[in-house]
């Protein structure tokens, strides 16, 4: 069994405060991705970048000022049709996850985890070596073709950073 992570897939990142046009061309891959996952039995978990109102005045507001991803509003939501239903959601007030971390710890029978979905650069790369480092003899893998950074550039950077730190960085298909 797998562990799928798909990582803030919410409006804010895709097509709100914070969209790119990479973003919305890799939903449909994501839902893609996120159905098979499912019809082979893996272990599907979503993660949500989720701040309080009082986002601007957090040391990430003040260095990143622009409101996004703020609990209950619609860019906080996960993107329409991704979500499937029965999948756990982690809440982060953060880039990175210890709670995504832990949870996957808790999965039993774990061969393998693979990460997923927004921005590659800021929230994918943190996890990812979050979860390398809890887990350690745990494979773990990024789908490229599923993901993208604040910059075409950025988003390239993490991907080599990611592979210097033996995580496994792929693009697409097997």
């Amino acid at each position: 069994m797998k562990i799928l992570a798909v990582i803030d897939m919410q409006n804010d990142f895709i097509d709100g405060a914070l969209g790119t046009k990479e973003a919305g061309e890799i939903v449909a891959k994501v839902k893609d991705k996120i159905q098979k996952a499912l019809r082979q039995g893996d272990k599907v978990v979503f993660t949500r970048d989720t701040h309080g109102a009082d986002y601007l005045s957090t040391q990430e507001g003040k260095l990143l000022p622009v409101v996004h991803c703020v609990k209950g509003t619609p860019g906080w939501e996960i993107k329409e049709g991704i979500y499937a239903e029965g999948c756990e959601i982690i809440d982060k007030p953060a880039f990175g996850s210890f709670e995504l971390a832990e949870w996957a710890a808790a999965q039993e029978g774990a061969k393998e985890a693979e990460l997923i979905g927004l921005c590659t650069d800021i929230c994918v790369i943190s996890n990812a070596l979050i979860l390398k480092a809890r887990l350690p003899e745990l494979p773990v893998s990024v789908d490229a073709s599923c993901c993208a950074g604040v910059t075409p550039e950025s988003h390239a950077n993490a991907l080599g950073a990611m592979k210097m730190c033996q995580i496994r960085v792929y693009n697409g298909q097997e």
